[in-house]
């Protein structure tokens, strides 16, 4: 099992929106809007490291009002 956080900038006005939205996707396990340079913070989970990307890709920055996402995996030292 894979875990990663996604922090995501979006349009002004749209991370409410936004977050409520990536929550219903599958693997998402948090979505909340927040301050700072990022309007969203997503906790997500895969199986693989593939699969984390493909949802990355496909589904959440597909979402519209997101400009840019940072993918951050976690790890455990």
């Amino acid at each position: 099992m894979v875990q990663a956080y996604i922090l995501i900038q979006t349009e002004v006005g749209k991370a409410s929106a936004v977050a409520e939205v990536i929550s219903t996707i599958q693997g998402v396990l948090q979505a909340e809007d927040v301050t700072g340079p990022y309007d969203v913070i997503v906790r997500a989970q895969a199986d693989t490291v593939d699969e984390l990307g493909r949802m990355v890709v496909a589904k959440v920055q597909q979402v519209e009002g997101i400009t840019r996402t940072l993918t951050c995996p976690v790890v455990h030292l």
